[in-house]
């Protein structure tokens, strides 16, 4: 208690006094009765997020949920009757890890990586049909008006390709020089084909992510970008064609070119599943219509990304050390059977397991 200048005790200052050390022996009994529940609740937290839920027995997983509710109240208890704010953050603290421990997916990046690879990519795949067509559509109408227009008049070459895509490699070149293209000797060095892998990789990148995100103008920026890139490549082909080399550069084009160019396409298909969201929203509005589709649209973004790595290890390194236009053929189309197969077959369920979910 505080004494006056006059001598007078002061009576307020007696009761402030009184009312904390009132709250001290409340907040100390309340936490005396709960604490141990408490600590039993913190050790198996610890334990969970060290191992995770797994690490639990039966026994201990029910203990557990049953003293994140008991803490859950104790919290609500505390802040009800205004006890000290140490106490009210401990308990605080010790709510928002439990809860991550019992309601957060217990899923390692390991595990979700395999669960989209497995399931969640072929599944998305498989419900994108219309945008599939429509980004392959894109991609072959445009090889084959370069491949026609190209054939009848060669100077179309140079409005479709640009010229430092063709180095050298225009109609007015030689078959003999075309042909040391396909199969000359690029000089092999393991540093070169690892920045030319790098370069191809982030220059197919750049192309995808354009097309990608260019879907959601409603499609028709990534379908004319997909269209451009097919007019590149049917002029290429009708230009070696002219010289005789058409298998040749077949092959050449076929070892890399199947998975990047179904990436292309793919990347294209995302975009277009964005585009037709806006385009045609149904029943929902264009922002959920939007939200709704992007789940798959991503998957499919991914999944072009992955093949573009891939294509770019075989256009960085395969390519230039295989130079047999059988292997190139066998490893190309080899490359998009297992894309198939797995697209296809991928995240399916069997017979049992559907029965189980229903």
């Amino acid at each position: 208690m505080d004494i006056g200048i006059d001598g007078r005790i002061d009576a307020g200052a007696t009761v402030n006094v009184g009312a904390v050390q009132n709250d001290t022996l409340r907040s100390a009994r309340f936490r005396l009765e709960r604490e141990a529940h408490w600590r039993q609740l913190d050790q198996l937290v610890t334990r969970a997020e060290k191992g995770g839920a797994a690490a639990l027995g039966y026994d201990e997983v029910r203990n557990l949920a049953a003293g994140y509710r008991q803490a859950m109240n104790s919290l609500s208890v505390a802040r009800d009757i205004s006890l000290d704010r140490a106490l009210i953050a401990y308990l605080e603290s010790l709510c928002a890890r439990a809860y991550l421990v019992v309601y957060a997916p217990q899923e390692s990046l390991g595990g979700l990586a395999a669960r989209l690879l497995l399931r969640g990519i072929p599944q998305a795949v498989r419900r994108s049909a219309l945008p599939l067509f429509i980004g392959f559509l894109a991609l072959i109408l445009g090889a084959l008006a370069g491949y026609k227009l190209c054939q009848n008049d060669p100077s179309w070459f140079y409005t479709f390709v640009p010229p430092e895509l063709a180095d050298q490699r225009t109609p007015d070149a030689s078959a003999d020089y075309l042909r040391s293209t396909i199969y000359g000797d690029e000089g092999h060095d393991s540093d070169r084909l690892a920045a030319f892998s790098a370069f191809l990789f982030s220059h197919n990148t750049t192309i995808v992510i354009l097309i990608f995100t260019l879907g959601i103008f409603v499609s028709v920026p990534s379908f004319m970008l997909t269209f451009y890139n097919g007019l590149i490549l049917g002029a290429f082909f009708a230009m070696f064609a002219r010289k005789g080399l058409g298998y040749d550069v077949f092959a050449w084009l076929s070892i890399h070119g199947v998975t990047e160019l179904a990436a292309i396409a793919i990347a294209c298909s995302g975009g277009a599943r964005l585009g037709l969201a806006v385009l045609l929203p149904g029943a929902r509005t264009r922002k959920e219509a939007l939200r709704h589709q992007a789940h798959d649209a991503v998957k499919l973004a991914l999944l072009a990304a992955l093949m573009l790595v891939v294509a770019a290890f075989i256009e960085g390194f395969l390519r230039q050390l295989i130079q047999d236009p059988a292997w190139r053929l066998a490893i190309g189309w080899g490359m998009g059977l297992f894309w198939v197969g797995w697209l296809l077959l991928g995240g399916r369920q069997g017979k049992a397991s559907r029965e189980v979910a229903r």
